[in-house]
């Protein structure tokens, strides 16, 4: 059986089985769009619901990835993750501010906004980790009020959108709209994969190290 075929039969709705689909974790709007696609689905529905699904999540992210770490923290065998996982997100966060600096650069932007600017990238680009779910994490981390994390993540989720809806018609047309279910099985396994990378680094990681690391960094560059 199909990939798209299991999920029809499972959910019943192919308009519902997108919604959940690109509310999914790695999943997200890349998934759900290239299902709704594989379905039968026109362009402009298939980018909608798939843009609604996923772009739903920054609520959820934002109110509760911090109460839950913090939860996390205080019970004995999760406390190390919780804190690696914070780790790794305030890396995260870093990294997106320096994007936003970058192109920020000569435009006069505050602080506030080259954080917003760098959240915009890191989500509009439709690579793998770099959805709504960890594009509002990093915000998140980033010390941005929900009412100015709202917009970056937004557009950038239309943005990635609009790329992935054109790619998936241009997979339709140079190939067949079977060919969407094979990048369907594709996207499933990347997002195992992905999972299993991120878990292994997060539990490999030495906050205090990279601390020091970083304290010894920014005393060479003073």
């Amino acid at each position: 059986m199909h990939m798209t075929d299991f999920i029809t039969n499972l959910v019943h709705n192919e308009f519902i089985a997108t919604i959940i689909m690109s509310f999914v974790p790695l999943i997200e709007l890349k998934g759900g769009i290239v299902y709704a696609r594989a379905a039968g689905l026109g362009f402009f529905k298939a980018l909608g619901l798939a843009y609604l699904g996923s772009t739903a999540a920054v609520v959820l992210v934002f109110f509760l990835l911090k109460p839950i770490l913090a939860l996390l923290k205080r019970i004995k065998w999760f406390n190390g993750f919780a804190v690696k996982v914070e780790k790794y997100f305030e890396d995260k966060a870093a990294d997106a501010l320096k994007d936003g600096e970058k192109k920020g650069s000569g435009k006069s932007l505050g602080e506030r906004a080259l954080k917003q600017l760098g959240v915009f990238i890191f989500v509009a680009i439709p690579l793998p980790m770099t959805g709504v779910w960890t594009g509002t994490a990093v915000a998140v981390f980033l010390g941005l009020k929900f009412k100015d994390v709202v917009l970056p993540v937004a557009l950038g989720n239309l943005l990635a959108g609009i790329i992935i809806s054109l790619l998936a018609e241009l997979c339709i047309g140079v190939w067949t709209i079977s060919a969407l279910d094979y990048i369907l099985y594709g996207l499933f396994a990347l997002a195992v994969v992905l999972l299993v990378v991120a878990v292994i680094k997060i539990a490999g990681q030495n906050p205090e190290k990279k601390r020091e690391n970083k304290v010894s960094e920014d005393n060479e560059e003073k």
